[in-house]
């Protein structure tokens, strides 16, 4: 790496790496790019220090936890104003069955990822959390019948 921000291909071959198996052993990884141990976990601390790796997770399978339900909610705000937004924002980020959230440049402004046990649990958080979340003004629903690839499926 010549300078922060531009990776070399030893970096991307790591992270590439590191996003299917982040419980890699340092000795496998350095093995697998070509490098050494000792340079290897320098590129991973450095990776880590400037953001490239945010976090180590592990991958649960949400169906055997009984929360297989996934749906797609569109959500329309009655003001776009940067301190709306910003207080969507915060609120949102407090509803744990929303996995993901995502501003869109569409007709509406907002689309959730929502996972729930059944139709029954998501009716209740779109009806509770989410619609009184700040500034929605309304709400349209999607609900995947299968998950045919997930980022989290690991």
């Amino acid at each position: 790496m010549d300078e922060v921000g531009q990776l070399d291909r030893f970096d991307m071959a790591m992270l590439d790496i590191l996003a299917v198996d982040g419980r890699i052993a340092v000795t496998e990884l350095a093995d697998r790019i070509g490098l050494s141990k000792t340079p290897t976990q320098a590129r991973l601390k450095r990776l880590m220090t400037q953001g490239y790796i945010r976090g180590f997770r592990a991958v649960i399978d949400a169906g055997k936890l009984g929360l297989d339900h996934v749906a797609f909610a569109e959500v329309k705000l009655s003001d776009t104003r940067e301190r709306a937004l910003e207080e969507f924002n915060a609120a949102v980020r407090r509803i744990p069955e929303v996995e993901e959230c995502h501003m869109i440049a569409s007709s509406f402004d907002y689309l959730l990822k929502v996972r729930t046990a059944n139709i029954r649990r998501y009716r209740e958080v779109l009806g509770e959390k989410i619609s009184s979340l700040p500034h929605v003004a309304s709400t349209s629903t999607f609900v995947a019948m299968e998950t045919i690839m997930d980022s989290r499926s690991g």
